[in-house]
């Protein structure tokens, strides 16, 4: 359509004192069409975040002409009406007020509807629906369940004012990418106030919870969900590590990782602009301590380089290449790779057990790593104390962090019980 014709359009349209607004940003405010409309004359309602790309708004002028006025100065602009940088189409709507009735959705209530976009059942557990919402106050009851419009959550809190705060920050947001399995891309939330104010939850299972009666039964179906999950356990684990404000190479990760046990392969690879990386274990058992161990921890003191780890669905790597990047720690002839040819097997760490290479005074950038003190733990906990493992609070003066860390982060001292190995 021309732009004369959209101007006939709008002009053939009955005048109304409401203005109907189309191809606005995503979650537009009414202060930013407060500042759009204004210097046409007095806004006396709004109703933003309208159709199903909330893109869409109403705006109620106090007389009919200020509607006109602003409809005819874009009709006969050569520059399009703009919100963040956007074009914007403004007719006048078949309405001839804004009523703010209010829908079930609208009303504030203490138990919010959650829609998780993107997924199914199953993707996102009940465990992670309660550490998400947790975050803004005891979440007295949760229930899941499958309806058209997809995996959907009744979420309880104490009072109205709780479910708000957490309904004003997480909607629209995604889950942590870290909290969803490898094929789940992402997880949108959208979320609504619920009719309900006590949910009746019968049993405790992996799709209810009773938060406040720990004496309900359990379900049958959250032994056979509990079963399902040890059958998904692997002895690959997938790391996701944020704040990434040193290089972290195959070294570091082996350093921090054989401490549960013989690392046998690690790749190092970026996804969805995160590092990432899978570190394979002989077996489930200690994969299954160390990701209970390290996740959430830092692999430098300060919050640097946190890890996230969840079980892999490879059981086995296919690592070729010998690289700061991938590691294949079970290939012990040199004469496979010419890389191997001078790198000599280190001595075991003290109270470390497994191996790991030998430093080569060629690759300057090679740091070792420590596991952070306990100081530095999620929560402020301290880490449960491991046989035979002492964490160290910093890296050692040889590290070579990038250039933007901040002089004197670290202290020159070695952790206790482990003493740096410079091949």
């Amino acid at each position: 359509m021309s732009s004369s014709n959209q101007h006939q359009f709008r002009y053939t349209q009955t005048p109304s004192k409401v203005l109907h607004f189309r191809n606005l940003p995503w979650e537009c405010s009414e202060e930013e069409l407060a500042d759009l409309c204004s210097p046409f004359g007095k806004i006396v309602n709004t109703k933003c975040n309208v159709g199903a790309n909330r893109n869409q708004a109403f705006v109620e002028f106090v007389d009919l002409n200020q509607a006109i006025s602003m409809v005819s100065y874009y009709a006969a602009s050569s520059e399009p009406a703009q919100v963040r940088g956007k074009s914007v189409y403004i007719q006048y709507s078949n309405r001839h007020e804004i009523v703010n009735s209010k829908g079930p959705g609208d009303v504030p209530g203490n138990v919010l509807l959650v829609t998780f976009e993107g997924v199914e059942a199953g993707d996102v557990t009940i465990d992670i629906i309660h550490l998400v919402f947790s975050a803004f106050g005891f979440v007295h009851k949760i229930a899941t369940f499958e309806k058209t419009a997809g995996f959907q959550a009744l979420i309880q809190f104490t009072d109205a004012e709780t479910a708000s705060s957490a309904r004003n920050a997480l909607d629209g947001r995604s889950v942590p990418r870290y909290l969803l399995p490898e094929n789940v891309g992402s997880c949108n939330l959208r979320i609504s106030y619920s009719a309900h104010t006590d949910l009746n939850i019968k049993f405790q299972s992996n799709r209810s919870r009773d938060y406040t009666n720990p004496m309900l039964p359990v379900n049958q179906t959250a032994i056979d969900s509990a079963l399902q999950r040890k059958e998904l356990e692997s002895n690959v684990l997938l790391a996701t590590i944020e704040n990434m404000q040193y290089a972290v190479t195959v070294e570091v990760l082996n350093t921090v990782f054989s401490a549960f046990g013989t690392v046998q392969k690690i790749a190092i690879f970026e996804k969805n602009g995160q590092t990432q990386a899978l570190i394979q274990y002989p077996d489930v058992t200690i994969a299954a301590a160390a990701k209970e161990a390290l996740e959430g921890h830092n692999i430098y003191d300060g919050g640097y380089c946190k890890l996230h780890l969840t079980y892999s669905r490879h059981t086995d790597l296919n690592v070729k290449a010998f690289s700061e990047k991938s590691r294949d720690y079970t290939v012990l002839n040199p004469s496979l790779h010419p890389a191997w040819q001078n790198t000599q097997a280190a001595p075991m760490y003290p109270g470390l057990q497994g191996q790991m290479p030998s430093w080569d005074p060629n690759h300057q950038d090679v740091t070792q790593s420590y596991l952070s003190a306990p100081g530095t733990f999620p929560s402020g906990q301290a880490v449960p104390p491991i046989p035979g493992y002492s964490p160290a609070a910093a890296p050692p003066s040889g590290a070579s962090p990038h250039s933007h860390m901040p002089p004197g982060s670290f202290s020159d001292a070695s952790p206790p019980g482990i003493q740096p190995y410079y091949g």
